[in-house]
């Protein structure tokens, strides 16, 4: 749930890369391994705490002398979250390189029915801060899409949510108002793993300069009709505004003025239980239009390729793309734990070629929930996706090799793979080791294969 990866550059092979594993900055090198290896200790230690028998605290600062249950039941549930993301690529890059990022998250939820005999309606309120490196951009790697997740969208304070929601009949239809991440109900998806291609909602990783994901939020408005026995079907208005959309951009948001046009997405949702064991499904279809107008990629305002011409590429009126994203348990070992079992998961995206520099992307992989007996709490994730750069992007690099202007290399897909094994030290301390290999970085074999052992830890305050 965060900004897209940008086209790679080539990196230099791997023979130069220097005989070290620290940056210059030996000092915070060792802070950061340091810091690797107390979390990865912490969450074996306190693995023990979450047996069969013990699910452990909820929450790491408790419920503080009962006053957080006094607070829920007066209608305001407070939330306090951390991630962190350690990274460091044995293989691959300019040089060895330990990066560290973070992210705070700040929240509360208000009953509105409780505080204010309001019914069916609530308000939430998310602000965000992002600090650390990037070992993407540290090392070189040349890959399309982020090996740090939770890195991006500017290392500041950010307001993130701030809606409100109101149901209608029973349930039946759902609006929402305010300050909305989009992928938050549009091609909506977890978070468990490290590498971005596997990891929110799918068309802002390829298309993250309009479709914005978590952290970053727009003046918007979603309607949801749940239809029961079925699903559901939803439509939203995401306003585009270029100098309010600034990544960089404070907690508050600026004035809402200048909007350059409008995001409208729409999603039909399949929620079936299948089988005798009736196992849950989710099955989405979805595509979305942008009146924004934006730059053609390729051909410039003389329908020329721009890369020969320099003149000033061609302006689209429109921006559009469409999505699939399946998940579905497979599989219930233990019949008082619905939770427990094997998960597949889909997710495919395709984006328009006048404007989009990466056109397409599709993850595939599993999720397994409680794999052992005396460790149902954990979870084992094994991914495989591949990112597309647009034809039209890599035909404009060859003209520009074929006219002496290059060298440049020439895109065309990178291909990802991650596994992970999610420990639930405690009830408030999931640590998930991983380690991804990403393939022709960038697209390209001008990038050396990158091999990246990683640690992302949640813990919930």
């Amino acid at each position: 749930m965060t900004q897209t990866g940008r086209i790679g550059t080539p990196s230099t092979s791997s023979a130069s890369r220097p005989d070290t594993t620290c940056p210059p900055n030996r000092r915070r090198c060792r802070m950061a391994r340091t810091a690797f290896g107390a979390l990865l200790l912490a969450s074996l230690a306190g693995s023990g705490a979450a047996l069969a028998e013990d699910a452990g605290r909820a929450r790491l600062t408790g419920d503080w002398g009962a006053f957080r249950t006094d607070l829920d039941k007066a209608g305001v549930d407070l939330q306090l979250g951390y991630t962190s993301e350690l990274a460091y690529n044995p293989a691959g890059g300019t040089r060895d390189q330990l990066s560290y990022t973070d992210q705070l998250s700040f929240g509360a939820t208000f009953d509105l029915d409780r505080l204010a005999g309001v019914h069916d309606a609530k308000i939430q309120l998310t602000i965000t801060d992002r600090n650390g490196r990037n070992l993407s951009d540290d090392a070189h790697l040349g890959t399309l899409q982020q090996v740090q997740e939770v890195f991006g969208r500017g290392q500041t304070w950010r307001l993130t949510q701030f809606w409100y929601n109101q149901k209608y009949f029973s349930g039946l239809l759902d609006w929402k108002i305010g300050r909305l991440t989009v992928g938050e109900d549009f091609a909506s998806f977890t978070c468990q793993f490290q590498n971005l291609t596997f990891c929110g909602s799918q068309p802002g990783n390829i298309v993250g300069n309009y479709w914005y994901n978590w952290p970053v939020s727009q003046w918007a408005s979603r309607l949801k009709l749940n239809i029961d026995g079925v699903g559901y079907v939803q439509t939203g208005a995401y306003e585009m505004n270029p100098g309010f959309l600034n990544v960089d951009q404070a907690a508050l948001p600026n004035n809402p003025s200048g909007a350059a046009g409008v995001m409208i997405p729409v999603e039909f949702g399949w929620t079936p239980l299948l089988g005798q064991a009736r196992l849950p499904g989710s099955y989405k279809f979805g595509a979305w239009y942008d009146t924004s107008t934006a730059n053609d990629v390729f051909r410039d305002d003389d329908g020329n390729p721009e890369v020969l011409t320099g003149r000033p590429f061609a302006d689209r009126h429109g921006r559009y793309g469409a999505y699939i994203n399946f998940l579905q348990q497979v599989t219930r070992p233990d019949a008082h734990d619905p939770s427990r079992g094997l998960s597949l998961f889909l997710n495919a995206t395709i984006a328009d070629r006048r404007t989009s520099t990466i056109d397409s992307q599709i993850a595939l992989g599993l999720i397994y929930k409680g794999p052992f007996d005396l460790r149902p709490k954990d979870e084992i994730g094994l991914a495989f996706g591949r990112t597309h750069v647009n034809d039209r992007v890599a035909k404009g690099q060859k003209l520009l090799n074929q006219a002496g202007l290059g060298p440049v290399a020439v895109q065309d897909a990178e291909y990802a793979f991650e596994l992970y094994y999610g420990l639930q030290a405690t009830g408030w301390l999931m640590a998930r080791p991983n380690i991804q290999y990403v393939r022709l970085p960038g697209g390209t074999r001008h990038n050396d294969d990158v091999v990246v052992v990683g640690l992302k830890t949640s813990i919930d305050f």
